[in-house]
């Protein structure tokens, strides 16, 4: 039936594929914090990231033996994932991932996006928001409106907001005095390798 109700994305794989796929996408991202891959993924493996982040705020017995059964290295995960992050996360109700949407990656022109843990050292939006800080001193302007909400957004849940804030602002402007944008310039990635013509 087209136009159906769809509980979940296929994403073109067969059941054991999609799930190991989603389980090195989750695994990934407590690992490294923030990963680039497509839009469809990014959504799909973000569901699944809020259940985990949600079995290490609980810290039970139960909750362990389930994350030991998700993760291919739970070794490695399972210390992050009951430490660090249980305690970044232990006052915030939800919401531990976002989802933000980036140029295309590949020569197909996939719908790519970065997901990332919020709150981290790697969070884009509180990057932004210290970028844009940094831009209005410089100009000697005063902050708006839609500035001091993102303001209080990124910094609602954080242990030290205001330092965590002011080292950022800091960094853009010695950035801006020395000439750097900032802006990593993007490069197209080959997907199909051109084939040599036989004649």
């Amino acid at each position: 039936m087209a136009g159906g109700l769809v509980k979940y994305r296929h994403l073109s794989r067969t059941s054991a594929h999609r799930k190991a796929l989603l389980r090195n996408l989750v695994t990934s991202l407590i690992e490294h914090e923030s990963i680039s891959t497509t839009w469809h993924k990014a959504k799909e493996a973000q569901r699944l990231a809020e259940k985990m982040i949600t079995l290490g705020k609980k810290n039970t017995e139960a909750s362990k033996r389930q994350a030991l059964k998700f993760f291919f290295r739970p070794n490695e995960m399972l210390p992050k994932l009951f430490g660090p992050l249980r305690e970044r996360y232990l006052d915030r109700p939800g919401g531990y991932t976002r989802v933000l949407r980036i140029e295309p990656m590949k020569e197909d022109q996939a719908a790519s996006a970065v997901l990332e843990l919020v709150d981290g050292p790697k969070d884009m939006r509180f990057a932004l928001t210290a970028k844009t800080i940094a831009a209005v001193r410089a100009k000697n302007h005063e902050i708006n409106d839609m500035t001091a909400a993102n303001i209080a957004k990124v910094t609602r849940y954080r242990r030290n907001p205001d330092e965590e804030l002011e080292a950022m602002v800091q960094k853009f402007e010695r950035l801006a005095a020395a000439g750097d944008e900032g802006v990593e310039e993007v490069r197209k990635k080959r997907v199909y390798p051109e084939n040599e013509r036989s004649r």
